[in-house]
């Protein structure tokens, strides 16, 4: 059965319009959303599927869905731009900014290294609770008491979900602004796309539910099962207070409670119009916006951490800058020099400084380590642009 595809596609483009369509192929209940700015200019707009099977509502142009942690990215830009306008210091200790950050021998880790997935908090010490993680202050509050699960400068290991409060509070200490109001106000409003850290009451019946693949849901449990017994030094996720998986057919970021609160490790709700639009703005004039400048970008996008993590793992290893996820085996993008972030089940978004481009692929429909959709989409566009 061939998808039907709604939106448009500029000339000369269309194998990548065929290859999000084959995305669908075998999988009935998939909903999603492509877009690819140049020059600030809208190329491929395309969406199709269903943005919730329970009632089977259709997935529409502004449909936005769960980002996972494309959010770190975006955090990552808010970062970028305070380093910009001199506000804010990579090389500079998280403590400067917020004091109480320094307990437990993190007085000398950077805001660079915390954003670079160095300063030692992948996980809590303490079994978080769902209300635990809809408090802002009590999170920031334990990750600030907690003692580092490594000593400083001897690696690092991917902060899933803390890496979104670790670098909020730190551009909330330095704008009096929490995340989500200050990424309104820097980039959706002036932007005009549908994107939230913290989504509105209002919105929430436009959200895309999420599914999960019965590959990525036993991955998952299992995952979980080998986890369980060195809770929590060796994990990324929080305990008790989400599903092992993120996602229950209610709960985790099914859930509006968990929606509508500020996690920026893993909470963004955007469309796929909304994350190219933004990426796009971060390398070009886009709707008259320009995020962070070149030379802000070279920076942000220097190397700070690869390899294999303090915790093992298996390569292909991803590689980033402050925050940003770079180009590397584990996440090929268009080519080097490129940044963004990908996101749990197949959401991408990243920048293109060299081609102008900006890229945004969401999904409801959420696959593991088997998922080529966005991989093959980005490969079907790379010798076109």
């Amino acid at each position: 059965m061939t998808i039907a595809l709604s939106g448009t596609v500029a000339a000369g483009l269309e194998p990548v319009a065929d290859t999000f369509a084959a995305a669908f192929e075998g999988r009935p209940a998939m909903g999603g959303a492509l877009h690819v700015v140049v020059d600030g200019e809208s190329v491929i707009n395309l969406w199709a599927g269903t943005a919730d099977a329970r009632t089977d509502r259709a997935w529409t142009e502004r449909t936005p869905s769960v980002v996972f942690s494309c959010t770190k990215g975006l955090v990552s830009i808010l970062a970028a731009r305070l380093v910009q306008e001199g506000r804010l210091d990579y090389q500079a200790p998280v403590a400067r900014y917020w004091p109480e950050f320094a307990a437990a021998g993190k007085d000398k880790v950077t805001v660079g290294q915390a954003l670079a997935h160095q300063a030692g908090l992948s996980a809590p010490r303490v079994d978080l609770t769902e209300d635990d993680i809809v408090d802002w202050d009590r999170v920031v509050a334990a990750l600030a008491a907690q003692e580092p699960l490594w000593p400083l400068g001897s690696g690092y290991a991917y902060h899933a979900l803390t890496h979104g409060w670790v670098a909020g509070e730190i551009i909330r200490r330095v704008t009096g602004q929490s995340v989500g109001r200050y990424f309104r106000d820097l980039v959706t409003r002036p932007l005009g796309v549908d994107a939230w850290i913290g989504l509105p009451d209002d919105k929430a019946d436009k959200v895309a539910h999420l599914q999960i693949s019965p590959p990525l849901s036993a991955l998952w449990a299992e995952e979980a099962a080998k986890l369980a017994p060195n809770w929590p030094y060796k994990a990324m996720t929080l305990g008790k207070a989400l599903p092992a998986d993120l996602v229950s057919e209610d709960g985790g970021f099914n859930k509006q409670r968990i929606r509508a609160a500020e996690i920026p490790g893993a909470g963004g709700i955007a469309s796929a119009e909304a994350l190219a639009t933004i990426w796009s703005a971060t390398v070009v004039p886009t709707r008259g916006v320009r995020l962070i400048d070149d030379a802000t970008v070279a920076e942000a996008t220097q190397t700070q951490s690869e390899g294999a993590p303090v915790f093992g793992g298996e390569p292909p290893y991803s590689r980033w800058g402050y925050g940003f996820q770079l180009d590397s085996a584990a996440r090929r993008y268009l080519g080097d020099g490129n940044f963004g972030h990908d996101g749990a089940g197949g959401q991408v978004g990243f920048a293109d400084p060299v081609r102008r481009i900006g890229f945004g692929f969401v999904t409801n429909w959420m696959m593991g380590p088997e998922d080529q959709r966005a991989t093959q989409i980005i490969d079907a566009l790379r010798p076109l642009v």
